[in-house]
């Protein structure tokens, strides 16, 4: 079994093209939940369509913004499945998405969080990223990095009974590097399955075509970086992409003083400019 989340919120445009599609690759022995944030009554109205759907199996109304990590920690408490996975709403997989990564899984016994790729073939650096292309038994390959993106993966629920919960001070990144430093290997498996990030301005599926319409619904993470405009967001997705190819994967870099280094450069970023690095 297959256990898949997806938590919406606000975006009703996004949601009649994401759920449907989850709905759709979602195999026979796979399950869907939904988390509704807020209330939005388009979006729920969007949710409702596919209330019937055989693989929509729950589904949860939180009247307040409860976040990424509460619906996270309450599908791998609530949820039996070997598998689990979350995809967001303004996301849209690749039909090979699941069958790939479940056999993955299945062949690959250290594979720990592991993910579809959400970049353009523009954003992709060959150079910089063969350092950490890795082969693995059955014929797989990843693009190694200790953490990938909360949306379009799949862990094997034994990398949660390990791990534990994400706890209420840290994010999915760094319960990630939890994974990886009790030996769990992470990434995106290579050749890339797609996933398609809406919110990224270059996505066909954008709702973002102007600064007004970034500045109408700003998301989180532009909000928390200062982004302003979509010239900027954009930038941003650029280089996220270069950050995770050519993140590190020497786990010390994320603790003691290595960490410590990075968070004051963050801060005396943030008091010169108003934005955090992204």
């Amino acid at each position: 079994m297959i256990d898949i989340l997806m938590i919406t919120y606000n975006r009703p445009e996004y949601v009649r093209m994401s759920l449907p599609r989850l709905l759709d690759v979602c195999p026979d022995d796979g399950r869907v939940w939904v988390w509704h944030n807020g209330d939005d009554q388009a979006t729920l109205d969007a949710v409702g369509e596919f209330r019937d759907h055989p693989r929509l199996h729950r589904f949860h109304h939180s009247p307040a913004n409860a976040g990424l990590r509460e619906p996270t920690n309450w599908l791998w408490a609530e949820a039996t499945g070997e598998y689990l996975g979350k995809v967001d709403d303004d996301c849209l997989e690749d039909p090979a998405w699941l069958p790939t990564l479940r056999r993955a899984h299945t062949d690959v016994a250290e594979f720990g969080v592991i993910a579809a790729w959400r970049f353009p073939d523009s954003d992709v650096d060959p150079e910089l990223m063969a350092p950490k292309l890795a082969d693995f038994p059955g014929g797989h390959r990843l693009l190694r990095n200790h953490w990938v993106q909360g949306s379009g993966y799949l862990v094997k629920r034994e990398v949660v009974r390990q791990v534990g919960p994400i706890a209420a001070d840290e994010s999915f990144t760094t319960w990630c590097l939890r994974a990886a430093r009790l030996g769990w290997v992470n990434g995106w498996y290579h050749p890339f399955i797609r996933e398609d990030h809406m919110d990224d301005p270059r996505s066909p599926h954008t709702i973002y075509r102007t600064d007004a319409d970034l500045a109408a619904r700003l998301p989180l993470s532009a909000r928390s970086t200062g982004v302003r405009t979509v010239a900027e967001w954009t930038e941003h997705m650029r280089h996220s992409a270069r950050l995770v190819q050519g993140a590190s994967l020497d786990l010390r870099h994320y603790q003691g003083w290595r960490l410590r280094r990075q968070i004051v450069t963050r801060r005396i970023r943030r008091a010169f400019t108003g934005r955090a690095p992204w």
